[in-house]
């Protein structure tokens, strides 16, 4: 396995001075993200999927190559069954723009979400996907590439809170695996969800589907248990400006919440995994400017380092 980070972290930062960054961090790999814009938090381009001819091709694989890196991932994680028709087809034209360059690059993966449309059933927006999915799957297959969904429930999409990104647990994987999505593994999300996160890693290989894991992001979770007591699991019902905010869970940097590591890397181990494991960085204790983002990350790799074999 190899260790990197997804770049998301750094706002402003060019993919040139990224690069550096990771070679001298002492990591292995990029997740690279490819957002028109900075269209939310957390969000970046790094990589205009919209322009790059084979030249540019070129430099990017280059820049790669001099600093000794993988990029691992293409990434544009949006809504796909997003309410508004329109843009929902602004989204999967640019996931497709993300395709072609992922093609372009020799990059196997391009991280997504299934999203949710907040105004219908689960049952709805799931024939919903099952009409709309498909041609995006066969789109990237048709290029060689895998679209790699990311278990995170974006709950903040949801009026309620409820799950926003209908991918968030080991029943939807199996469905999702038969419109042919693979996983984007992040067991931070389990943790908070109260599903165990090494027990899920056993369930796919028990059930056949260890090679669905296409790529994996590190993220710890912290559970707040006065938080959990004043709010029950659903979290904060009064929420004001902050829809991300659960008030009994935070996301926090690897080695620093409650996530079992050294079991979950042995896990990946024991079912095959060999890609690439990509910090994501959305720690609120080490962000704020770049040298604490650098720091954060910096504190995951010593954490996640120890237990790859070399």
């Amino acid at each position: 396995m190899k260790l990197g980070y997804f770049t998301a972290c750094f706002t402003d930062s060019s993919l040139e001075a990224l690069c550096e960054h990771a070679h001298s961090a002492g990591f292995d790999a990029l997740e690279v993200a490819a957002w028109p814009g900075t269209t939310r938090d957390r969000t970046a381009c790094h990589l205009d999927v919209t322009r790059l001819p084979e030249r540019d091709a070129d430099r990017v694989r280059g820049l790669f190559a001099a600093h000794d890196l993988t990029l691992s991932a293409i990434s544009y994680y949006e809504n796909n069954l997003h309410p508004d028709t329109r843009r929902r087809a602004e989204i999967h034209a640019h996931l497709r723009a993300c395709v072609e360059a992922a093609a372009r690059l020799g990059v196997r993966h391009v991280g997504t979400f299934v999203g949710r449309d907040p105004g219908l059933t689960v049952a709805a927006n799931l024939a919903l996907a099952e009409r709309v999915l498909p041609p995006l799957v066969d789109f990237a297959a048709g290029h060689g590439v895998a679209l790699v969904v990311e278990n995170c429930p974006m709950e903040g999409w949801h009026p309620d809170g409820y799950p926003g990104n209908l991918a968030y647990s080991p029943e939807l994987w199996e469905w999702m695996f038969g419109l042919g999505l693979h996983l984007n593994y992040d067991p931070s999300h389990l943790l908070w969800l109260g599903i165990d996160p090494v027990g899920a890693l056993e369930w796919l290989a028990a059930g056949g589907f260890a090679d669905r894991v296409g790529h994996v992001q590190a993220k710890d979770t912290r559970v707040l248990p006065a938080g959990r007591d004043r709010h029950g699991v659903f979290g904060r019902a009064i929420r004001g400006a902050d829809p991300w905010r659960s008030g009994w869970w935070e996301y926090r940097m690897p080695g620093l919440g409650d996530v079992d590591w050294r079991g979950v890397v042995d896990a990946l181990y024991r079912i095959g995994f060999d890609g690439v494991i990509a910090i994501e960085h959305e720690d609120p204790h080490w962000s704020g400017d770049d040298a604490r983002v650098r720091h954060g990350l910096e504190y995951a790799r010593r954490t996640l380092r120890p237990l790859l074999v070399a």
